[in-house]
């Protein structure tokens, strides 16, 4: 969960200017913060903690940040009172899931509970395979599949076509918030990295909605390569309010070994 964030974080100042920087970019700047996707990420946490209505906590979440860039049909939705879905194929669905990876111990658990997650909002097919594809990578990494059979399951199971060039995508890949053109090549970065910095770094390099993208690959990547660096998990926290800080090392100590 902590991956998510941190590619959350790193991924902030790229995201609305859409700037494709050198793979060798500064990882964090003075403007560097944490976005809707961390904030809802905590939410699904604490809801897994407390054993909370999933929507209730991301609604919860929502209201106690109001500012963080959420996209016009979520806040129609968690700032009313409507608590129907809206049938969204948008990548909010995987940019938050990261949690179910790490809570459940089973892969039809983990894909029921990513569903679940999904479904309050992003009930769209799009929407909950995105946020299946996810869960189930970052299950798949910590149990320490190797990425080929990693790579051929998500084919399998997802439909997704994972066979991308780098740098095909830094020059064409642009702005997308859909679950189907994010989380591919969010698995795809993750699947051609070296370590959890190149794989959020590749992230970033492609453009695109950098922070979710980079918080979807990093979910994956803290997952596979154990753990998140200490450099780096040090500006993370850094960057986090007290609040969020207690959330996520509460759920990190109860459902996260390496």
């Amino acid at each position: 969960m902590l991956g998510a964030i941190a590619g959350d974080i790193i991924g902030s100042v790229y995201e609305f200017n859409n700037f494709k920087p050198e793979i060798d970019f500064p990882l964090f700047t003075t403007t560097s913060e944490f976005t809707d996707d961390t904030v809802l990420t905590a939410a699904l946490a604490d809801s897994i903690l407390t054993n909370t209505d999933y929507k209730i906590k991301i609604k919860e979440y929502a209201r106690l940040y109001r500012d963080c860039s959420y996209g016009s049909s979520f806040v129609k939705w968690a700032f009313g009172s409507n608590n129907k879905p809206y049938n969204s194929w948008g990548n909010g669905s995987a940019m938050r899931v990261s949690p179910v990876g790490w809570a459940y111990n089973k892969i039809e658990t983990v894909l029921a509970k990513a569903k679940e997650s999904a479904e309050i909002t992003h009930n769209h097919p799009e929407g909950i395979k995105g946020a299946q594809a996810t869960a189930l990578a970052i299950f798949l990494s910590r149990e320490g599949v190797a990425k080929k059979e990693i790579k051929s399951e998500l084919e399998k199971r997802f439909g997704y076509n994972l066979d991308f060039d780098l740098e095909d995508l830094q020059k064409n890949y642009r702005f997308n918030e859909s679950c189907q053109d994010t989380v591919p090549q969010a698995i795809y970065t993750f699947l051609i990295s070296e370590n959890f910095e190149d794989s959020i770094r590749k992230a970033i390099y492609i453009g695109g909605d950098s922070d979710t993208l980079a918080c979807i690959n990093g979910s994956i990547a803290e997952a596979f390569y154990k753990g998140v660096p200490e450099e780096i998990k040090m500006v993370v926290f850094q960057k986090l309010d007290v609040f969020l800080t207690k959330v996520v090392k509460e759920f990190s100590d109860k459902f996260i070994t390496y």
